[in-house]
């Protein structure tokens, strides 16, 4: 039993520098992005928990946004690419994996390269990137959905994916599927519906 505990107790050690590794990577991320001069919070000079207007200059400047739930939906792709990726790993080097893809991603988005592709392909014509904030917020939602996915059946995290991509795409006429759509092969189309 003396072993068992021993093991169980390195185990838990390890979880907790993988879960510090995941904050190191966050704290990087902010940093290269207060270094990219992006904003730390919404230029408005306050902080929201929720921003309802896609079409406005507080969207993706404060805590959450329309686009939070893509945030999860990705926790739950990554949640996938480490199980197929990183079997017999513990799921907090899994989180570690998932962190570090969407730190680089949020990096990337606001980026003026990313910022320009999205204004010009996408319906986010005043889209300038994120806060500092809304960013650490994004990579947060992306780790509860990683933590919903590694507690539910796959079965219940598609369901819960497709219901908030209904969900977004009826409520804002944007989500996860047509924002990748849009930013890697726009079509008029619905860029034109998306205006609406």
């Amino acid at each position: 039993m003396t072993i068992a505990a021993g093991s169980q107790d390195d185990n838990q050690r390890r979880a907790a520098l993988w879960l510090l590794a995941c904050l190191g990577v966050l704290a990087i991320q902010v940093l290269v992005q207060h270094l990219m001069g992006r904003l730390w919070i919404c230029e408005c000079g306050y902080i929201k928990l929720w921003e309802g207007v896609v079409k406005s200059s507080g969207n993706s400047q404060h805590l959450t946004d329309w686009y939070t739930p893509s945030h999860v939906i990705h926790g739950f792709l990554f949640y996938g690419l480490g199980h197929l990726l990183m079997r017999g790993k513990p799921w907090s080097a899994r989180l570690l994996l998932a962190t570090v893809i969407e730190s680089a991603w949020e990096i990337a988005e606001n980026t003026p390269m990313v910022i320009n592709r999205y204004r010009a392909a996408t319906i986010s014509l005043d889209y300038f990137g994120d806060s500092i904030l809304n960013s650490a917020m994004d990579t947060l939602a992306m780790a509860v959905g990683f933590l919903i996915a590694s507690r539910l059946p796959v079965a219940a995290t598609v369901a819960i994916a497709i219901v908030l991509e209904l969900f977004t795409g009826y409520m804002v006429r944007d989500n996860l599927t047509l924002n990748v759509l849009m930013l890697v092969w726009p079509l008029d189309a619905v860029k034109a519906w998306q205006a609406g």
